[in-house]
């Protein structure tokens, strides 16, 4: 079939241009030779209608609310595997053997300490300091204690670097915790999987035996699993044009978690469960649907709609469920907070408002209420979906860096200000 191409005319001025067209998806416009041809740039704020790199990590159709990993749908991945297992697909692209598994299961968890300097980096942070402050200092330290893995010219200190970050962050993530709260460091145990390991350093205390509830476990590791990838977001293009410098991998990963900081990222959650507990009861319900749909009132429904999904998220079923089941574990048979969801999420999807809209639940709607019910703060949750999300990062790095047509990251602006002018000194000055 003979290539297909696309001609841009304006002014006299034109340009061939290639479509290139993936293995699912819509076809793009390859514009990187446009300003060549034509001296024009492209205007498109937030890169919402530019495709920054080619990927065969995780592919989106938000119109039809799909989400697929390597091939692998997420409600598959969620229902039958576990975040390890998940992890070894984003990294090498395949599922595991029973025997990889077992392999790759015995790196991470006897990768999961960190230096024990480390626990002195953060008593140079104030007690009250925002767990996700925290976290961006320490990750973008790890690579002051690991530069032995920082050369990403090598494949094997990648894939060192790629181990010690998903090993490492439950630690530091549940160090930020215990610090947060003032409590002792627990150190990680190898003989516990890889959530179970997380809960145990979270919320055991030296002076007593902690014994890990498999259901909350294993609602855990789902969680992780519902985070781990989500193709071009913000915070994993934050990690890609990072490291389009050169960057060592830690250093990126800093990156990707301050950018995943922001409250229309990586805090929606939180924000969502604020909104829950503003709500109240059900019978105040009427009041903030009114609220939502009027334009001059500030307030906004949180965790309904997503940038890119157009029909109901499919994580947000499986967070359904695993809400419901860590509720259902721990005895919370009347939490007025899942109340105020279920009677808003019915809304959502028979109101002609939302429907019209497209403000179907996302996977913050529930995952802000698992995420209390297990004992986590607020301050948390952030930091969670940073734990979990890393290995995405590191899997959209790692090919990034193996990509030949990876280039230094350098967006062109459409300039506003004032034109060239002269300088003259004059007596004002």
């Amino acid at each position: 079939m003979p290539a297909k191409n696309a001609l841009v005319a304006v002014d006299g001025q034109s340009a061939e241009l290639r479509l290139r067209s993936g293995t699912m998806g819509p076809d793009v416009l390859d514009i990187g030779l446009l300003y060549k041809q034509t001296r024009m740039f492209t205007y498109d704020p937030g890169f919402t209608s530019t495709a920054s790199c080619e990927s065969k990590i995780t592919y989106i159709d938000g119109d039809e609310g799909v989400l697929l990993h390597r091939g692998y749908p997420i409600e598959q991945l969620a229902e039958h595997g576990d975040f390890l297992e998940v992890c070894y697909l984003l990294l090498y692209g395949e599922l595991p053997t029973a025997a990889q598994k077992k392999d790759f299961d015995h790196r991470v968890t006897h990768h999961t300490m960190v230096h024990e300097q480390m626990s002195r980096f953060f008593t140079g942070f104030r007690r009250d300091a925002h767990p996700m402050a925290v976290m961006c200092g320490c990750v973008g330290a790890l690579s002051a204690f690991y530069h032995d893995s920082t050369d990403i010219t090598d494949p094997h200190q990648r894939m060192v670097a790629s181990l010690r970050m998903i090993a490492k962050m439950p630690t530091l993530a549940a160090m930020a915790y215990k610090y947060h709260i003032g409590q002792p460091f627990v150190y990680p145990k190898n003989d516990l999987d890889y959530a179970s390991n997380f809960l145990r350093m979270c919320f055991a205390v030296p002076c007593e035996e902690y014994v890990v509830n498999p259901v909350l476990a294993r609602a855990m590791d789902r969680i992780f699993i519902l985070h781990a990838d989500h193709e071009q977001n913000a915070s994993t293009s934050t990690v890609r044009l990072a490291g389009s410098s050169g960057a060592n991998p830690f250093a990126c990963i800093a990156a990707g978690i301050a950018c995943l900081w922001g409250p229309a990222h990586g805090g929606a959650n939180e924000a969502a469960l604020n909104m829950l507990n503003e709500i109240g009861t059900v019978d105040h319900i009427p009041e903030y649907i009114a609220r939502a749909k009027d334009k001059n009132d500030p307030f906004r429904l949180m965790g309904f709609g997503h940038r890119v999904y157009k029909n109901y998220d499919p994580r947000a079923k499986i967070m359904q469920k695993t809400t419901h089941e860590v509720l259902g574990e721990l005895g919370i048979k009347d939490d007025p907070l899942l109340e105020v969801a279920m009677e808003l999420e019915r809304i959502a999807l028979t109101d002609e408002y939302f429907i019209e809209k497209k403000l179907y639940p996302n996977i913050d709607f529930y995952s802000g209420i698992t995420l209390k019910a297990l004992g986590f703060p607020t301050t948390m949750f952030t930091v969670l979906f940073a734990l979990a999300r890393t290995v995405g990062w590191i899997a959209q790095w790692n090919e990034m860096i193996e990509d030949p047509e990876q280039r230094i990251g350098r967006p062109r602006q459409l300039y506003v200000g004032e034109p060239r002018r002269e300088y003259v000194r004059g007596p004002h000055r």
